[in-house]
Formats: C-alpha cells, structure tokens, sequence
C-alpha cells in the first residue's frame, strides 16, 4: 500500500492506534451490571467522547438511552453541498467467559504472534478506532470529503434496543445519505468483504418448576418430576438427531445462493475437534447464513462440585435464535415461545420471558456506495476484489435505521474475520486488518463525495 498518500498515513498513525485502543480494552463495558459496574462502561463512554473531541468533532454528547446505556455521538461538518455519512461502532463487550481460559488477561491489550489479543479488540472497540484512523488520514490528506455523524452504541452485544428506541425518538439525529456499520468483518483475513446480510435475533429465558423444593433423590428419585431432567428434554427438543434447528412451525430449509463457505475451511475456523461432525443440512452457508439457529447459551442448576443427591425442583435456560432474512423475528419468537409452552414434559410449569430481539437485514449490494466501497478495497486489497457474505450475527440498529432512512445505503464492514473469534475467549484483531480497513474506509468516504460531486 505505499504509494498513496492515505495509505502511508495510516501506516504512521498505527502506533498511536494501538495505544489508544489499549486503553479502551481496558474498560470492563460489559452492559450488565451484574456482571461488571455500570461505572466501567460510563468510562468508556467518556474515553469516547473525548476522542471525538479531540477530532474537532462538533456537539459531542453523551445520549442516555431508554434501556439505561449510553451511546455517544458527534458531527463533523464537511464542504457546503457534501453528502452525509453516519459511522457506526459500538463500545460495549461480551463478557470474558473463563478468564481462566484466557492466554492474557482478557482487559489487556496483549500482542503476541502478530495479532492484539483482548476482548473488544474486533469487536467491536477496534471499529471505533479504525473510524479514527480513517478521519486522521483524510484531515492529514486535504480534509473530510463529506459531513460525518458518529455513534458509538454502548448496549449492542445485551440486544436490549436503547439505540434503536432513541433513535426512533429522535429522528433527525442519525439521519445521512449513507450508513457505514462497522461491526462486521471480512470473510477471511486479507479479503475484502462487505456483509450483505445479517440474521436477525430473538432472545429468551424459559423457566420450568415442578415442585416446591429439592427432594432427597434416594427417598423420592424415580417418581418425583425432576425438573432439570424435564428441562432437558424440553431443550432438546429444539433440535432433531442431525442437529438442525425444529422449532415448531418455523421452516428451516432456506438455499444461501452466494459466496459459499467450504466445509473444510470451517471446521478449521470453528476449531471442531478431529472425528466431532457438524451439526444440521444442506451446505455450510446454508446453515449459518440463511436458516434460522437456536443456540441454549446458559443454564441454571447445580454445579457439579458442591451437588448433592436431589431431585431438583426449578430449572432455568437461556436461548437464543437466530433469524435470516425472509423470517420476522416478531413472528419467530411467537414460535418459539408456543413450543416452550406447549412441549414441557409431565405438565411442568413453564414460564418464559423474552429479553431481547432484533429484525433480520439485507443490503442492497447494487447500490453507489458499493461502488465506491468496492474501489477503495482495491488500493486498500491489491490484487483483491470486493465479496459479499452473509453474516451469522445480528445488529439490531440496522433494520431500525433503514426504516427511519429508507433512502440510505447502508455498508456493512469491520475486522471481525474468523481468526478474531469475537465472542469467544482469547478475542484478538489483526493490526493489518485494523490498517486495511482504515484505508478502505477513508478511501471509500473520498470515493463517495467524488461520486456525489459529478
């Protein structure tokens, strides 16, 4: 990439990423305050906000949402006439998991084998600094092209719709010609890819009781209704032998007609343990694309240190579905609930709760802004093109701003590429990726007010 001007710009402003996006690591902005103190993600969003500032960036405001986090906002002014674009990134992470899994603490920015190693540092922390580096660069080359909105979302990863509601509220805020979402990420390292849809979500508790306390289960194990033993069958209902989603009256059996995703190439990405199969049908694509998933992402009951012989009387379970384009995610969660309800063994009790969800999305790929998107890729790329994929994941905002803006375009791009293992323990970033996509980023913002200039 030398040559360029913007290119050898962000070159030089790596050190001071990589500096900077340490200290946000540091921030514990998990949006749950079981999990870790509100006062950690307040932190993080005045790191934000002050970074914004310091661009020049203009009515910098911290916005309390209604589901009590805070998103972060600023606004550039470019020249008279220039389109908007609304940079989007979200401050807030998923909890660590096992920290003791963790090769480096997971709120240290560790570099080892040639990557950042933390939790956030894809995902989606390092996609408000690669929003930086793309602004330094352009203000270090002649200036900001075009007018620039920033909002740095801090409840992403809990799906609880602060930013979606205070948006709906405040219409005019978010408001651009185009949207850049920088919370996906390439197909694979070192190719560019933009994200031309995402899968939607629903989230739910279900709790199931089927007596008043625990029981001896020598005295009464055998009759007595065992409600962990009930809990699991009724989560594994959701699921037929080969492992594909059955949730009642929800079709699962959709084609993903793009870029594919060999099977081989996957397993090694998902690290799947020699001789263990992949669960569901059709191809790889197929599956984490274009049908919908449940996943049970947590249960309540008993460890195994410290358990002792009882039948259990109340089991809890967390589950999460996944919803592709072409299915409502109202509609699924409706699903999904009535199975719960109606398939709990021995007339348990059940109860559900739904704790968070968000519509599917799909991006129009024809339109200008991927034109432009597509060129910059090239200088930021050499001798790559630009390619779609579908993503597994769900970012809410998104239907919400397309419905608010039904004449942007909206460009889904990021550095969470498979090697970052967002999510997961040990969450690292490539710093060539973070480079990348920083010149791809600026680039593309100059190729658009080029193309809304002719």
């Amino acid at each position: 990439m030398t040559g360029h001007p913007i290119p050898e710009t962000i070159a030089s402003l790596m050190p001071r990423a990589k500096a900077e996006l340490t200290e946000l690591v540091a921030f514990q902005s998990v949006a749950d305050p079981a999990v870790y103190p509100k006062s950690e993600c307040e932190g993080a969003a005045e790191w934000v906000a002050a970074a914004l500032r310091a661009e020049g960036l203009q009515d910098v405001a911290l916005l309390d949402t209604p589901d009590g986090s805070r998103s972060v906002y600023g606004f550039l002014p470019g020249p008279e006439g220039a389109p908007t674009v609304l940079l989007y990134a979200h401050y807030d992470v998923q909890p660590p998991l096992d920290e003791a899994a963790w090769i480096s603490p997971p709120f240290e920015l560790t570099e080892r084998d040639g990557r950042w190693f933390g939790r956030g540092t894809a995902d989606c922390k390092g996609g408000f600094i690669m929003h930086l580096l793309a602004l330094r660069a352009l203000k270090a080359d002649g200036g900001v092209p075009v007018s620039v909105k920033v909002i740095v979302e801090g409840s992403e990863e809990q799906g609880t719709g602060g930013l979606e509601r205070y948006a709906e509220a405040h219409p005019g805020l978010l408001a651009a010609d185009t949207i850049v979402i920088g919370d996906t990420g390439n197909f694979r390292a070192g190719l560019p890819t933009v994200t031309s849809t995402l899968r939607g979500m629903t989230m739910l508790r279900v709790q199931l009781d089927t007596l008043e306390g625990n029981l001896h289960s020598g005295q009464f194990g055998g009759a007595a209704p065992d409600a962990l033993a009930a809990m699991i069958q009724l989560l594994a209902s959701l699921r037929a032998e080969d492992g594909s989603t059955t949730v009642d009256g929800l079709t699962a059996d959709e084609k993903w007609d793009g870029l594919q995703y060999p099977e081989e190439e996957f397993r090694a990405d998902a690290k799947v343990l020699d001789g263990v199969g992949l669960i569901g049908t059709g191809t790889v694509a197929d599956r984490i694309w274009g049908r919908p998933a449940v996943t049970v992402i947590g249960i309540d009951c008993p460890p195994v240190v410290g358990a002792t012989p009882s039948v259990q009387a109340s089991a809890r379970a967390q589950i999460s579905l996944r919803v592709p384009p072409g299915h409502d995610a109202d509609e699924a969660t409706k699903l999904l609930t009535a199975h719960l309800l109606g398939r709990a063994p021995w007339g348990a009790r059940v109860s559900v709760e739904q704790i968070g969800q968000g519509q599917p999305f799909r991006a129009d790929i024809a339109s200008p802004a991927y034109t432009a998107m597509a060129d910059a890729m090239r200088v930021a790329y050499p001798g790559q093109e630009m390619q779609s994929s579908g993503m597994g994941g769900s970012i809410p905002l998104c239907n919400t701003l397309a419905g608010l803006y039904p004449e942007a375009e909206i460009l889904l791009i990021g550095l969470s590429e498979p090697e970052a293992q967002i999510h997961a323990v040990n969450e690292s970033v490539s710093p060539e990726e973070l480079e990348r996509m920083s010149v791809a980023e600026a680039l593309f913002l100059r190729n658009y007010a080029a193309s809304k200039a002719v």
